[in-house]
């Protein structure tokens, strides 16, 4: 096996009903992989890859991901991109509202590699995709700022602790991209297009990610090319990373 070639991998993958979950499991398909996709709407799922092993799956639910866990197959690899935005302050913001972005960002990930992980082949890689604004701290972002964080250090834990069955976790850590989530968050804004151009600005390319470039980078991580990456949390933000 050469490049990012995936041929004669099992992977699964969350988050794959929209935006980058659903261009990187294509992407992994394309590349020669077995995909299985995991999520709480069917029916978006089968939409991504018609023909692939779909499960309806709240992975912030427990007894969902221990009942999932005990009938899915042993797995080369991960990629966990299910996850929700919500913004506000640490003031203004209900619990609530942390309490969910806690249990959709980080705690359905640790779900997932908790129960997951026995099954597991040695050789296997797991990404995670966390959140640029989990590196550095920026107002009105505090929950899911905080919730991303923890995603980049449970990559880092389990590198540590997979690393004697040669096991591989690394988290990305993307800037703004052009995903659904994103747009209707810009459909609601009282100034789309100056929320738009601010989005765009705040890196030294002067643009917005693409689903497809989070999907390469994935693919390159799930990949044996990577085989001496591990435990890193790598940003993928057009070169803000370089500016704060």
């Amino acid at each position: 096996m050469t490049g990012t070639e995936l041929t004669g991998k099992r992977l699964l993958v969350t988050g794959a009903g929209s935006g980058i979950g659903r261009v990187a499991a294509r992407l992994f398909q394309a590349r020669g992989a077995e995909v299985l996709l995991a999520g709480r709407r069917l029916d978006a799922l089968r939409e991504t890859l018609p023909g692939a092993v779909c499960v309806a799956l709240d992975h912030a639910d427990e007894a969902a991901v221990r009942a999932f866990a005990q009938t899915c197959p042993p797995l080369d690899g991960l990629f966990l991109a299910a996850g929700e935005l919500s913004t506000g302050s640490v003031e203004a913001s209900p619990v609530a509202v942390f309490d969910a972005m806690i249990a959709a960002n980080l705690r359905g990930p640790w779900l997932l590699a908790h129960h997951l992980g026995p099954l597991l082949k040695p050789g296997a890689s797991v990404v995670l995709v966390g959140s640029n604004i989990g590196l550095r701290a920026i107002p009105d972002s505090a929950a899911y700022s905080v919730a991303k964080a923890g995603v980049h250090m449970l990559a880092k834990v389990l590198a540590l602790e997979w690393a004697p069955r040669h096991i591989r976790c690394n988290a990305i850590a993307p800037g703004p991209v052009h995903t659904p989530m994103v747009a209707a968050r810009l459909a609601g804004s009282a100034d789309p297009a100056e929320d738009l151009a601010r989005l765009a600005g705040v890196n030294p390319l002067g643009r917005m990610g693409t689903e497809a470039e989070v999907a390469a980078l994935a693919a390159h991580l799930l990949s044996d090319e990577s085989a001496w990456t591990t435990g890193t949390v790598i940003p993928l933000d057009g070169g803000a990373d370089a500016v704060y």
